[in-house]
């Protein structure tokens, strides 16, 4: 069984309305029978508003009262809130206070070893935001002089499948990004060579024909001016031995 939704607060409810045991809330909120008893003290939880889980579905007064009396009954949850229960217990990771605390290394890590990795789905893979990963990928994080770089497979943040899958992922999203680039430049090339043959009134074709010309001319004059450069630099070079030639003539 898991805890229900918001279980401090519906234990402040439990303890307020209902004549059932430490145990018997304790067992139900999934928390400690002393955690309990604070609360019925008010030494914790005394600013948190009571859930009732009757109205949230998640109990039925016929159960309360069927515990209430018998004190070793345990409550049980509606069928529905069960099954939403066993749901997102497959769904969610549930993490020790160490795993969490090596999120940002390990963050740190897919940065500097898999760069491709985009930050959607390092979101998925380390359970973060994508604020955090941009506070890390630019050195602003709070505690940044502290991190180090520590592979998440390692410390079960992740596993080896699901790192190469969000890699794989990241390469095909840049491939479509890639691929959308190209086709927006080849139009935008494609609506100027369009315009400029509506504009003289003449088809595409004659246009690109007219550019590919000039392009040959152009080429064509810069090799002759090349050439005529050499020329006069080979000129240049032979006045002086001929003049030392005649002088010693």
């Amino acid at each position: 069984m898991t805890a229900p939704l918001m279980p401090k607060a519906t234990a402040v409810w439990l303890v307020e309305n209902t004549t059932l045991t430490f145990q018997q809330i304790a067992d139900f909120c999934e928390l400690h029978e002393l955690e309990i008893q604070a609360i019925a003290d008010g030494d914790i939880a005394y600013n948190i508003m009571g859930v009732s889980p009757i109205t949230n579905g998640q109990l039925t007064l016929e159960e309360i009262q069927r515990c209430e009396a018998d004190e070793k009954a345990r409550l049980v949850a509606t069928p529905l809130e069960k099954n939403v229960k066993e749901r997102n217990a497959k769904a969610k990771k549930v993490l020790s206070p160490t795993q969490r605390a090596e999120k940002p290394n390990a963050i740190l890590w897919i940065l500097k070893n898999c760069p491709e990795v985009i930050d959607s789905q390092i979101c998925k893979l380390i359970g973060t935001t994508k604020p955090t990963i941009a506070s890390i990928r630019e050195g602003s994080h709070s505690n940044m002089a502290n991190l180090r770089p520590i592979n998440p497979m390692a410390v079960g943040l992740c596993s080896e499948k699901e790192l190469e899958k969000a890699m794989l992922i990241s390469q095909q999203q840049a491939e479509l990004k890639e691929n959308k680039g190209r086709k927006k430049t080849k139009k935008k090339a494609a609506s100027k060579a369009d315009g400029v043959a509506k504009k003289r009134g003449r088809p595409k074709k004659e246009v690109t024909e007219k550019v590919a010309k000039k392009e040959k001319k152009s080429a064509k004059a810069k090799k002759e001016s090349k050439a005529k450069a050499a020329k006069k630099a080979t000129k240049a070079k032979k006045a002086p031995k001929a003049k030392a030639a005649k002088k010693a003539e």
